[in-house]
């Protein structure tokens, strides 16, 4: 059984700032410093942030149950503004999912908007259906909102007009 969930998050701040922190190791490290509440812990376990780096990510208790993951950047596509990884280890693999992978696009509304499209795809033995209902996108959209607010005032203030 193969399955996809995606959600829209609607930022009034330039596509290009967001893609910036979202492209790399930035989003980690911010979530380290501002968002361990909302996600939890990044690691960086190998890489520099590009296709191939590989985050462990242990999350705040009570989370789905779920206590870590090990996630591998699968696709870092700057003109197309695309982000991908793929979960090798613990999380949703534990659950039972075969694959299960996250992807963010930061697509330009304006000059001076953008939307971060969060989306899962997903693929889980027919047998074990009934788990499919876990996938979610509801952590991306707790981050999305969380850096989306930071980054709208730290664009707010940067951009003061005297």
């Amino acid at each position: 059984m193969k399955g996809d969930l995606s959600h829209d998050y609607h930022l009034e701040v330039p596509a290009a700032v967001v893609w910036d922190t979202y492209r790399g190791l930035e989003l980690g490290k911010l979530v380290n410093q501002m968002f361990q509440h909302v996600v939890g812990t990044v690691e960086v376990v190998q890489g520099d942030g590009g296709v191939g780096t590989i985050l462990k990510i242990t999350f705040p208790p009570g989370t789905l149950g779920l206590s870590y993951m090990k996630e591998v950047f699968t696709k870092a596509d700057d003109e197309q503004r695309v982000k991908e990884s793929e979960i090798i280890e613990g999380g949703f693999k534990d659950l039972g999912f075969e694959v299960y992978r996250y992807r963010f696009q930061i697509i330009e509304k304006n000059g001076e908007s953008s939307i971060i499209r969060s989306a899962v795809e997903y693929e889980i033995d027919d047998k074990l259906q009934e788990i499919a209902s876990q996938a979610t996108t509801k952590q991306m959209e707790a981050l999305n909102e969380a850096v989306g607010k930071h980054l709208k005032q730290k664009w707010d203030s940067s951009n003061k007009k005297p």
